[in-house]
């Protein structure tokens, strides 16, 4: 699924196309059952201590102060750069989950991460899992990543189907009849043969879900918490940015996922060093958004919206994020009364939302807030300038977007340590 796309009659805009998007295991049967459809099954396992991580197993990894640490060269591997074709020879090593049993057979799996990949270091992701009839998958990479794209292009890989599944940019997609009823993650770090570089993971989870189809008609939350809290996320326009840079998907008609965790990351003031973005046009205004585009451009997806890559971008700047799925806005609720704003993926259509004057395939944009009455208070990157990004919307019809589209995807990104609410009985956090 594209999260980018161009906007349809985005009104009061300067051009017609604005933007582009878009714990532990639970036990069978541990259902949240105070949600509008409590039939969904969404677990989210984080890895976040050495206890964590000596469930595994280590192949020239080890694990310290909470992170996955390259100790020692497992082996070597040639790579070929997805950009410049050149091949150049690797130094790796592991770290490979036991099997996480979800209590449920998964249809789908998100990973996400963040890291450090100092030289021209990067880092794998690969899921593979049992399915349903019994058998065990393949490998599936889940995307390869470092933090900059001068020595090492970031890319998901595309072409990976088989009859077990698919992945689809950054999210695995099992086949029907071949859900999986357990599954694993196997991280590999690696940095150029010969080097002293120490990748590092410095945060690593995992969503996997299976859900209803898609209702007929939403059946609305009803207001429980966060009524009038309205959180000071300061407001960026993906709009702004209309044209510039161009290598990284057509400019700013397309940034709302960089432009969204550039929100986020001026909330928590982790906005990058000014020497960071200096390579940007002096004259553009917000040059952080230009950076974030670059930060989280996906090379085979020719875009910025790959869900994984933007919380790893923040995590650049000390922040740590992950993504999940979210039941409905009652749980988003519980992160704003915490002080947490969130980042969402949804798409609609023109007229559908009110409070939004245009359609979309796939956009993305901050929740920071509810009005007294309970309506959805977000910030849009897809508005003229960044005086206009804060808008109250309709809580029925956003939510229906919401959990119908991206089924409650968002972005969860925090500083270290930051506590979250405390999650339901089936931990999708």
């Amino acid at each position: 699924m594209k999260r980018r796309s161009v906007l349809r009659a985005a009104a009061v805009t300067a051009a017609a196309s604005v933007p582009a998007m878009l714990a532990a295991p639970a036990q069978a049967g541990d259902k949240v059952k105070d949600q509008p459809y409590p039939n969904q099954d969404i677990v989210f396992r984080r890895w976040a201590s050495d206890a964590d991580y000596a469930t595994g197993t280590f192949n020239g990894t080890a694990a310290s102060g909470g992170r996955l640490t390259f100790a020692t060269a497992a082996g070597q591997t040639a790579y070929t750069d997805a950009v410049t074709g050149a091949t150049r020879n690797y130094d790796f090593a592991t770290w490979t989950s036991a099997f996480v049993a979800p209590g449920f057979t998964a249809q789908e799996l998100i990973a996400s991460w963040t890291a450090t990949t100092p030289g021209g270091s990067w880092v794998q992701i690969e899921v593979r899992g049992v399915t349903t009839l019994g058998n065990t998958t393949k490998w599936y990479v889940l995307g390869r990543w470092a933090a900059d794209n001068v020595d090492f292009h970031r890319t998901s890989v595309t072409g990976q189907g088989d009859t077990d599944g698919t992945v689809y940019t950054d999210t695995f997609s099992a086949a029907a009849g071949h859900e999986l009823s357990s599954w694993q993650l196997r991280v590999t770090l690696l940095r150029l043969a010969g080097s002293t570089d120490a990748p590092t993971l410095t945060s690593f989870g995992a969503m996997a879900s299976h859900l209803p189809a898609v209702p007929k008609k939403w059946t609305v939350s009803t207001p429980k918490a966060a009524q009038g809290v309205l959180l000071t996320v300061p407001g960026f326009s993906q709009s702004i940015h209309s044209g510039q840079y161009p290598e990284y998907d057509n400019g700013g008609q397309a940034w709302c996922s960089p432009t969204s965790v550039s929100m986020i990351m001026g909330f928590w003031n982790s906005l990058p060093p000014a020497a960071d973005y200096a390579w940007v046009d002096p004259s553009y205004q917000d040059p952080w958004v230009d950076h974030a585009a670059r930060g989280t451009y996906d090379y085979a997806y020719s875009g910025c919206g790959n869900w994984p890559f933007n919380p790893a971008y923040a995590g650049r700047y000390g922040l740590t994020g992950f993504i999940t799925r979210l039941r409905s806005l009652n749980e988003a609720e519980l992160f704003i009364a915490a002080g947490l704003p969130l980042v969402t993926s949804l798409s609609f259509k023109k007229g559908q939302i009110p409070g939004l004057t245009y359609g979309t395939d796939g956009h993305l944009m901050v929740l920071s807030g509810f009005t007294a009455s309970g309506d959805p208070i977000v910030n849009d990157p897809a508005s003229p300038s960044d005086d206009v990004v804060v808008k109250s919307v309709g809580r029925a019809e956003w939510e229906a977007a919401w959990q119908t589209s991206s089924r409650g995807v968002v972005y969860v990104i925090t500083p270290p340590g930051r506590a979250l609410p405390t999650p339901p009985a089936q931990p999708n956090w």
